[in-house]
């Protein structure tokens, strides 16, 4: 389970010193933080024709902005709420923090970890020490994603799938419910969003043909630099575009 104090360390305004892996914060610091929907580091067309325009633009410019201003106007109610010491106020705020906090992250994540197909960050060879060790772990690239794609279509309902890297157990498929993002130890090396909204305009329900094609616009180079890295470098990444 992420719990309410998980997300508000990845939201909450740090002090120069402090960063997203869990240090002090300061919740009244949030009265100055106004988040913002970052830009995507290419158009909204550049993905296709794996994954359409006009569904990258509602996906970014309608529900991800969404989450955002959901997330900004639920933060300004919880800092009222704390100042006044109304706990029931707090507490009934929780869960939409939770919500649309989470909805900002993993957006945040998951453009990031898309590029055109002709790109050359699109191919495994961006990403050798990574591919190496999913070789390791599921015998081949192919073997890994019939596994992650098997746990993308077994998702029931709303939510992600994500290829995670923990400090002990290595490489994992793990999947998230809604808008929760990873747990706190693991380090998300990539995201797909399995929300029907980023696919259904396109592909109806055929979902399984959605799953295929977007390992077509995987940025693999970003996929190594969070492999290679540790939670607190792909979480700073992340505070930089939000």
């Amino acid at each position: 389970m992420v719990n309410f104090g998980n997300i508000l360390q990845y939201l909450a305004v740090q002090s120069s010193q402090n960063s997203l892996s869990g240090e002090e914060y300061n919740i009244t610091k949030m009265a100055v933080t106004t988040y913002a929907l970052p830009t995507l580091p290419y158009a909204y067309d550049a993905l296709e024709p794996y994954i359409s325009g006009q569904i990258m633009e509602l996906h970014h410019s309608k529900h991800h902005q969404a989450y955002v201003t959901n997330l900004n106007k639920a933060l300004q109610s919880h800092i009222a709420a704390v100042a006044s010491n109304d706990i029931a106020a707090q507490i009934a705020l929780q869960p939409i923090i939770k919500f649309n906090g989470g909805g900002h992250i993993n957006h945040a994540l998951f453009w990031q970890n898309l590029v055109p197909a002709s790109a050359a960050e699109a191919s495994p060879e961006a990403a050798p020490s990574l591919s190496a060790e999913i070789e390791k772990r599921w015998g081949s690239l192919d073997g890994f994603k019939q596994a992650f794609s098997a746990a993308l279509l077994g998702i029931q309902g709303s939510g992600w799938g994500w290829l995670v890297k923990e400090e002990d157990a290595g490489l994992r498929i793990v999947s998230t419910k809604d808008q929760d993002p990873v747990v706190s130890g693991e380090v998300p090396i990539f995201g797909v969003d399995m929300w029907e909204h980023a696919y259904y305009l396109q592909y109806l329900n055929g979902k399984a043909a959605y799953v295929e094609n977007v390992w077509n616009v995987i940025n693999w180079k970003t996929a190594e630099e969070r492999f290679m890295g540790t939670r607190e470098d792909a979480f700073k990444a992340l505070k930089a575009s939000i």
